[in-house]
């Protein structure tokens, strides 16, 4: 069994037995982990307060070689985002970023750059008027990291090139992005794309955290059904943050 080290967001917890709990860890050097912290209910142990949801954390833990729960040794806290415990909405969005987190991670399966996006979309959330294409910006980066990002500059159909005035495209979540005219009559889920939203989606991936007012309801109402579409499911906590992002 060998000890790691790594800096960690808090995506879950939950309690073991009086003494113990479970913690569902995004790190940034191997990915999800789940790990026991015995002990960590105590007031007084080597895990600080490091078990708030929505923390950052450097810990310590013994993984195992045979499966199961890791050992959680040692956490220190790192970071908070004050801002989540004073405002619901933002506190809703944090809780977004955790689900897709946990629920749409592999466990040992190290994504350094979308533990960075969601460090960054966390502490961009004290601005209200960031969230809309924050949010969108770490949907990206989260479904690009899953190996699911979107066509936009090509058909997801046939792979034309669609960055033509005009050609009017439409987006499937299904079929994972934009489609041409011909293709789009092949998806039962196809919908009209606007020029302004497909600019939007193009600028959002190319790292441009904005969502221009006119067309955020656009925008996230299509990557709140391609992240479903991935996921299997509608999140859990998506029906509580969107209507406060247009």
């Amino acid at each position: 069994m060998a000890t790691e080290k790594a800096l960690a967001l808090v995506v879950r917890g939950t309690d073991w037995s009086e003494t113990s709990r479970i913690s569902t860890l995004f790190t940034r050097e191997f990915g999800k982990v789940r790990a026991l912290a015995k002990g960590g209910r105590r007031i007084r142990s080597n895990f600080e307060v490091a078990f708030d949801l929505l923390s950052i954390c450097h810990v310590v833990f013994i993984r195992k070689n045979l499966g199961g729960l890791d050992l959680l040794t040692e956490a220190r806290l790192e970071e908070r985002f004050p801002h989540l415990r004073q405002d619901l909405h933002a506190l809703y969005v944090g809780y977004y970023v955790a689900e897709l987190l946990g629920d749409g991670t592999q466990d040992y399966d190290p994504h350094p750059e979308l533990f960075d996006e969601a460090r960054a979309t966390l502490r961009a959330l004290a601005k209200p008027g960031d969230r809309p294409g924050r949010v969108s910006a770490f949907e990206l980066v989260w479904l690009k990291h899953l190996g699911y990002s979107p066509r936009i500059d090509t058909c997801a159909g046939c792979s034309a090139d669609v960055i033509r005035p005009e050609i009017r495209v439409s987006y499937s979540p299904t079929a994972g992005g934009v489609l041409c005219p011909d293709c789009a009559g092949r998806e039962r889920d196809h919908r009209p794309l606007s020029v302004a939203a497909w600019s939007a989606l193009r600028d959002l991936a190319a790292g441009v955290p904005e969502l221009p007012a006119e067309v955020r309801r656009e925008v996230r109402q299509l990557l709140g059904l391609t992240v479903s579409s991935v996921l299997g499911r509608r999140p859990r906590m998506l029906g509580y943050l969107d209507g406060g992002l247009q």
